[in-house]
């Protein structure tokens, strides 16, 4: 499945790391076709701020669903 910037997604593992666990929320923030698809992610805390902003591979992400 092909995603969007700015589409909502949760990690699908542990990043240790970077700080992140399975179940944090993110929002796309970039995507990245070459060398391979890989999409930013940004995590932020409940005061809006940046914790991680990595590169991560379509099965390190999941949809978000309420």
């Amino acid at each position: 499945m092909r995603r969007k910037e700015l589409e909502v997604v949760v990690l699908a593992e542990d990043l240790p790391e970077e700080g992140l666990t399975k179940g944090m929320v993110g929002t796309i923030v970039h995507i990245h076709e070459q060398p391979y698809l890989a999409y930013m992610v940004e995590f932020v805390d409940d005061q809006g701020r940046t914790i991680a902003m990595p590169d991560l591979l379509p099965e390190q992400i999941a949809d978000f669903s309420l």
